[in-house]
Order: C-alpha cells, then sequence, then structure tokens
C-alpha cells in the first residue's frame, strides 16, 4: 500500500514541477525578450557614446600635443599643454569607463541605486583606510593650478633632480640625468626647485696665474663671451649679455674670473661648453697661463744646475 501510495503523490506531483518549469522557462524568455529590446540598444548607444567621447579626447589631445610643439621659443607654454593633455586624457577615459560600467549594469537589469549607495559606503571605508590616496590627488590639483611645474621642466623635488616625463593627479615621473626613473607621489612633495622657468644661469669660474694681468684677462674674456653670444648658433639662446665682473678670490698664484650667461631654459650646457672651448684656444694664442690649484712655488737660480748641488756634503780639511 505504501508503495502505491508513494508513486500516486509524485504522479499529482509532476503538473506543479512542469508549471515551475514553464515560469522559469517563461521567465528567461521575458528576461531575453526585455535585453534584446531595450537592453541591446542602450549598450550599443552607451558603447557609440563612449566611442565618440574617446574620439573627441584624443583629437584635443593631438592638438594640445601639435601646439605645443609649435610653441619653440616659449617652453613654459608648451610645458603647461602637455601636461593638461596627459590630465585630460587620464579623467576623461576614467569617466568614460565608469559610465560604461553604469550602462552595463543597467543594461543587465541590475538596480545602480543600491550600486550608487554601495559604492559611497565602499568609498568611504577606503578613504579612512587610503588618505595618502587623496593627499597625493588633492596635492596634484594645487601643482597644476599653481602652475608650480610641467611636461618636460628639469625641477629637483623630495631631493630628486630630474625631468619631468608625465604628471598626473597622484604622482610625478621623474627621469633623472643617468637615465633612471623615479616616481613621487604628489604627497611627499614639499618643496619644489623649479630649475627651468623663465631663463637659466650659467656661470664658468675661469682660473688664471694670478701674475697675469687683470685687466687684460678680463677684456678678453668679455670679447669671448660676446663673440658666442653673436653667433649664429647661439644668438637665439642667450637673452643678455655676458658679464665678468672681476676677480673673484684669490688662492695663492690663482685668481678666479667668474663668467656670467644669461640662457634660455635647458641651454646652458651647449653654450658652456663653446665658451670654454674659445677660452682654451685664447689662452694658448695670447700665451696666457691658467691658475694652479696650489699656493706651493719652487724658486731657483737660473745660474745654479743640479750638478752643482751637493746632496750629501763632506767637511774638507783646511789647507796650510
Amino acid at each position: 500500500m505504501n508503495f502505491f501510495a508513494t508513486q500516486a503523490q509524485l504522479s499529482d506531483s509532476l503538473p506543479h514541477d512542469e508549471h515551475i518549469l514553464r515560469h522559469v522557462i517563461e521567465g528567461w524568455r521575458g528576461d531575453i525578450a526585455h535585453f534584446i529590446q531595450f537592453g541591446v540598444p542602450q549598450l550599443i548607444f552607451a558603447l557609440l557614446a563612449a566611442f565618440i567621447c574617446q574620439q573627441l579626447v584624443l583629437f584635443f589631445v593631438r592638438r594640445m600635443h601639435e601646439r605645443a610643439e609649435h610653441l619653440v621659443g616659449n617652453s613654459s607654454r608648451a610645458s603647461q599643454l602637455r601636461t593638461m593633455a596627459a590630465i585630460l586624457r587620464a579623467t576623461a577615459y576614467a569617466i568614460i569607463g565608469f559610465y560604461l560600467l553604469t550602462q552595463v549594469l543597467g543594461a543587465i537589469g541590475v538596480s545602480l541605486g543600491p550600486f550608487i549607495a554601495s559604492a559611497g559606503v565602499i568609498g568611504l571605508g577606503i578613504s579612512f583606510g587610503a588618505q595618502s590616496i587623496f593627499k597625493d590627488m588633492l596635492t596634484g590639483i594645487f601643482i597644476l593650478v599653481e602652475d608650480q611645474y610641467a611636461v618636460g621642466d628639469t625641477i629637483t623635488i623630495a631631493s630628486l633632480t630630474g625631468t619631468v616625463e608625465d604628471l598626473s593627479l597622484r604622482v610625478t615621473r621623474l627621469r633623472g640625468g643617468d637615465g633612471t626613473i623615479y616616481i613621487v607621489p604628489n604627497s611627499q612633495i614639499t618643496t619644489v626647485q623649479n630649475l627651468s622657468r623663465d631663463f637659466a644661469v650659467g656661470t664658468l669660474n675661469v682660473s688664471v696665474d694670478a701674475r697675469e694681468e687683470p685687466t687684460r684677462i678680463i677684456n678678453l674674456l668679455k670679447k669671448l663671451a660676446s663673440d658666442v653670444r653673436s653667433d649664429v648658433a647661439f644668438k637665439d639662446i642667450v637673452i643678455a649679455d655676458p658679464d665678468v665682473p672681476g676677480v673673484d678670490a684669490l688662492r695663492g698664484y690663482e685668481a678666479v674670473y667668474p663668467i656670467t650667461v644669461r640662457v634660455r631654459v635647458n641651454q646652458r650646457d651647449g653654450v658652456m661648453r663653446e665658451l670654454r672651448l674659445r677660452i682654451l684656444s685664447a689662452f694658448a694664442k695670447e700665451k696666457i697661463a691658467l691658475g694652479a690649484h696650489t699656493s706651493a712655488v719652487l724658486i731657483q737660480s737660473e745660474a745654479s744646475s743640479a750638478s752643482e748641488i751637493d746632496t750629501n756634503p763632506v767637511a774638507k780639511p783646511a789647507a796650510g
């Protein structure tokens, strides 16, 4: 009897199970039809809008870079344009990515209200655990607003000196003189030394023998520095008349004559090399001796010779 009763119960439950299965299938069909009717057009529109926005961002970024390349005489403005192009691209891509995420979730039927609320709670929790990140971003905003430095500038920050290759709201990327890449979080930047603003000053200390006539040396150095400025290769680089103030220091038989030249930013080394070359050639032609880094001087009589110096004298007996 129990066997037949159990079989009868299974037979009675089959229509109910088929009804549930049919309901599930119909629900899936309705969801798929709703997704095809509303979700797919929403995704296509979102992808198309994101693509158009990306192309617009790339267009403006390329225009900024092209504009920066044409600003040969205004390196500061060119650096600002490159920096703003990098910030615009990074910020726009983040906004486009977030927009696509919300559209995809909305298209597949995920309610955005709880998602946004959860994101706010998660963001609040992250803010307490990652305060340095927000400090980095806040410092980066002030760096951009105050125009402290830009891409292409040579700066010293956090005891590191290099050329700014990339600048974002969170980090500054420096390229050192030996090719090393330094990545500095913006929150660690307390003092900025910008070596690429307005102009640079090159100072060359020329060491000359102190027995040379000072007026002659000063006039010669002024002429050489003026010739460098008048040179076709440097007339657009040197922006002021070179200055030779006089004798800056005396050390034994060495006199130091400083030469200061005001040049455009990041153009100092070439001018200094050319000036050193011309000074060496002129000193060799004029028979001018360079200064020695020691004050010990050996004075020897012209009549004396090495053979006449007795290094081991012996007492001779008196004649008689």
